[in-house]
């Protein structure tokens, strides 16, 4: 079958396309299908540098996201059928493929009336959002929300919902995307490239800060997030380092940021805590029935174009969700 070969841990730039590639068979608890569309993500990019941690090991398949048609269940495997269009996450990779192998819990049905390619994000960018800005963010109506990337797949969801909530939110972008970000929703709009973010937001807020902080850049965004949060009450929810690592002690805490620090890994949290996970889910599918989030609309490139996908979204050149085409 066809799919992107990772070959090395020097980044992205070294995916392959091949056309050997096994087509893999179900053990027990997982599912095959038959790729249609895959989402392309900052996983990904990790992954191929080798900074996601456990992350899978060259020549591994890429991507971590697909959705399309099952075409074969393994043993054990209950309410999942042949033929029954879901979308589905694998952090082992092999969504860039033809065929996907995929644990058979990570998978998810297509939303009636939703096209393969539409569902892409429903388990990754959305409940993410929704984890960030909820349950660990304890955002309520009246507060005040700071959404980093909000061009982004996960950024765009994060504005929706905060609105929907009752949220105020101000959101960062490059100058090319607020358009697109004010489209959503947001209240203010600032640049990402600022000289002094963390002051723009402080202004915004009358000196005050925000109640939370939606922070998947990292570097020094990092602590602009710290600076921008109300003292002793702010909450800064990590789930991304696009920009880089970033150091915080406990001096910082104590002394320069007394703010709430609370990291969020989609696929820990799965695993950790699956009551919270159903809980998310079942909201996320009530925003679904309630009209707050509708279907997808990637930019969608052809498997071939892996490559440049993952450079678009290397370089921040792109807004809202990508896609490969199988």
């Amino acid at each position: 079958m066809r799919a992107l070969q990772q070959s090395s841990l020097t980044g992205p730039g070294d995916l392959r396309l091949i056309t050997d590639a096994p087509v893999p068979k179900p053990g027990p608890g997982e599912a095959v299908i038959r790729v249609v569309a895959a989402g392309v993500n900052f996983v990904d990019i990790s992954q191929a540098h080798g900074t996601f941690a456990g992350g899978p090991q060259p020549p591994y398949l890429a991507g971590i996201e697909g959705a399309g048609e099952v075409t074969a269940v393994g043993e054990g495997v209950t309410g999942l059928e042949v033929g029954t269009h879901v979308v589905g996450v694998s952090i082992g990779g092999g969504a860039f493929a033809e065929y996907m192998l995929l644990p058979a819990a990570a998978a998810v049905p297509v939303p009636p009336g939703w096209t393969d390619e539409q569902a892409l994000g429903l388990l990754v960018n959305w409940p993410t959002a929704l984890a960030a800005l909820k349950p660990l963010g304890g955002v309520v109506a009246g507060q005040t929300v700071l959404i980093h990337a909000a061009a982004g797949g996960t950024g765009q969801a994060a504005v929706t919902i905060a609105k929907h909530y009752g949220a105020t939110v101000i959101a960062t972008a490059s100058l090319g995307k607020h358009e697109a970000v004010r489209a959503l929703g947001a209240d203010h709009v600032v640049d990402s490239r600022s000289s002094d973010l963390a002051a723009d937001v402080l202004r915004l807020t009358g000196g005050a800060g925000v109640d939370v902080v939606l922070e998947s850049v990292g570097g020094a965004t990092l602590d602009v997030s710290l600076a921008a949060a109300k003292r002793v009450t702010g909450r800064v929810v990590v789930y991304g380092l696009a920009g880089g690592e970033a150091a915080i002690t406990n001096w910082d805490l104590v002394y320069k940021h007394q703010v709430h620090v609370i990291g969020l890994n989609i696929g820990i949290l799965i695993q950790a805590a699956p009551h919270i996970f159903g809980e998310l889910m079942g909201e996320l599918f009530g925003l679904i029935a309630a009209g707050v989030l509708g279907p997808g609309q990637p930019t969608t490139y052809e498997l071939a174009e892996g490559p440049k996908a993952l450079a678009d979204l290397e370089a921040r050149a792109t807004v809202g969700k990508l896609a490969l085409r199988l």
